[in-house]
């Protein structure tokens, strides 16, 4: 029995001492720290035949309430450069938006293991006959 009592004040002495010398971790840097001030720029693919691929180039900043915001410069047909909002959950990445002209657009996908390429889907919802809807695949690389 006092072997019994010995082994769990010792243990408990150890827990303690070890839990009082070891400092907390520090947070990791937060998502805006990651994301603000990167340019990703990339090329996507519709699904549909008779829809132009295009490239599209994208810089995130915060706006003036810390939300991520991704401006874009885009060479696409079916919607004009416009403001994305940037929704970010571990690797899982979604950019959505609508420009001027009515059209809006989803990115959905993931960012792969290096940090660096962004595996995206788009859905286009258009205001107008040729772009009215679309859908593809393609890729935004950090620069």
């Amino acid at each position: 029995m006092a072997v019994r009592r010995f082994a769990i004040l010792f243990s408990l002495v150890f827990c303690l001492a070890t839990t009082i010398g070891t400092p907390s971790l520090q947070a990791g840097p937060t998502t805006q720290a990651i994301w603000s001030g990167t340019t990703w720029s990339g090329s996507f693919q519709s699904q549909h035949e008779g829809v132009s691929p295009f490239t599209m180039t994208v810089v995130i900043n915060s706006d003036a309430r810390g939300n991520l915001v991704g401006m874009t410069n885009s060479a696409a047909d079916c919607f004009a450069d416009t403001s994305l909002q940037l929704t970010v959950k571990g690797v899982s990445v979604v950019l959505a938006g609508s420009d001027p002209e009515g059209n809006s657009i989803t990115f959905r996908g993931a960012l792969d293991n290096s940090g660096t390429i962004l595996h995206l889907n788009y859905i286009l919802n258009g205001a107008n006959g040729k772009c009215e809807s679309d859908n593809g695949t393609g890729t935004l690389g950090k620069r």
